[in-house]
């Protein structure tokens, strides 16, 4: 299947619509006011779906309203199943930051949560096909960093790259803005970042052709070239972007980078109303450094594309403020935009969540519940803008549990 035609998450957003216009409850149920009944056939309707393990697994954030009142304005209209993978770190604490949003908003949303982690003994084929299972099912999902050991077990490829192969989520867009009310050393940036994340530097192969000599592959084809290429350039279409830059290190590896650029450069041409250009790896880095505003759209081979992420990420605040997706032409996975697991910060109570909740926010709008999107995303905003609930990372003092209260204090369910 070809990316076109405003990329998959259009056509993603359509499937979904269907599907959830035939499971919608009638209008006489949507006006039910007890609530608790309202949940009970909701998770009826989701279970009924796919019966058994599915249902073991699922944990709900849908509708837990305070007060009948509250139930009266509530559009529960079935929800939507979203696979949830927590992962190592402070992953598991910044979904219990969604969860918790998520709850409070009134979000018609199932999370099926699974546990894969390398570094706590949480992965196997059983489990990396359970999640697979559940993905390609819900074709949505919402994942922290699994985090990938360095240490040599037999196993070159990471259960992450896996996972990301298994579904060729081939596209990684971060969205890199700045927030109104935090100030940095760039502000009122707006770029956007898109990574070919299936071969590259990271196709784990690898092997000691001498004793003391590692040979590691770069593999670029010219088919993964073409269809990252017409991703940026689709997605600068249906954004309203004015510019694509390819950045590449073809002066070296001439070759490889060399095919990479003569695709971006092939694509270029059918898209006559979006300007092109391109730009070397090392020079790309300093420019974000000195002058970002300079940028649009960017899109990079794998290895690149993962170091622009972060570096691009510390313009605006750090990893912990911006949000990041993942595409295929079937599935869309919605995480961090810069992907650390912050080992150093577990059970602390100081994980920043704006990253992971401006990302369910997207997610949200993939799922076309924009009412539900802009509730949440605003009060994120708002919260930062106001500037008196801050993390540690953005030189506040306050907890994750604080952010969260306040995040929750600043929602309109009712649009008021």
């Amino acid at each position: 299947m070809q990316v076109g035609g405003g990329g998959p998450w259009l056509l993603l957003g359509k499937l979904h619509q269907r599907w959830a216009q035939r499971q919608y409850l009638t209008p006489d149920l949507q006006n039910m006011a007890a609530l608790s009944g309202v949940r009970c056939l909701t998770r009826a309707l989701v279970a009924a779906r796919s019966p058994g393990a599915w249902r073991s697994l699922s944990t709900s954030s849908v509708v837990h309203a305070a007060s009948p009142n509250q139930a009266e304005d509530l559009r529960v209209e079935g929800a939507f199943p979203v696979t949830m993978l927590p992962g190592d770190g402070v992953g598991p604490e910044l979904m219990h930051a969604v969860k918790e949003v998520f709850k409070a908003a009134a979000v018609p949303v199932e999370f099926q949560e699974h546990h894969l982690s390398e570094v706590q003994n949480m992965a196997s084929e059983e489990k990396l096909e359970q999640v697979l299972s559940s993905m390609k099912e819900n074709k949505v999902a919402i994942i922290g960093k699994i985090h990938t050991p360095m240490e040599y077990k037999g196993e070159l490829a990471s259960y992450d790259m896996r996972l990301r192969r298994k579904l060729d989520l081939f596209a990684n867009v971060v969205h890199v803005k700045s927030l109104p009310g935090y100030k940095t050393r760039h502000n009122n940036l707006d770029l956007v970042i898109i990574r070919e994340q299936t071969e590259g530097e990271y196709s784990s192969l690898e092997h000691e052709s001498a004793r003391g000599v590692i040979e590691c592959l770069k593999i670029v084809t010219r088919t993964k070239s073409q269809r990252i290429a017409k991703f940026a350039f689709d997605y600068a279409t249906k954004k309203g972007r004015s510019k694509v830059t390819a950045v590449h290190k073809a002066n070296i590896m001439k070759l490889g980078d060399g095919l990479f650029l003569q695709c971006c450069e092939e694509v270029a041409e059918l898209y006559p109303k979006i300007k092109f250009e391109t730009m070397i790896i090392d020079n790309c880095c300093m420019q974000l450094v000195q002058n970002p505003y300079q940028f649009d759209v960017l899109v990079m081979p794998n290895l690149y594309g993962n170091i622009i992420d972060n570096l691009a990420a510390g313009l605006v605040g750090g990893a912990g403020v911006v949000p990041g997706e993942s595409y295929s032409a079937e599935y869309a996975v919605f995480e961090t935009g810069a992907r650390h697991p912050f080992a150093q910060a577990v059970g602390r109570n100081i994980a920043n969540p704006t990253a992971m909740l401006l990302s369910a926010s997207n997610m949200l709008r993939h799922l076309n519940l924009e009412h539900h999107s802009s509730m949440i995303a605003d009060a994120v905003k708002k919260v930062i803008k106001v500037g008196k609930v801050r993390t540690r990372d953005m030189g506040g003092y306050s907890t994750t549990t604080d952010f969260i209260k306040s995040v929750i204090g600043h929602l309109h369910p009712h649009g008021g």
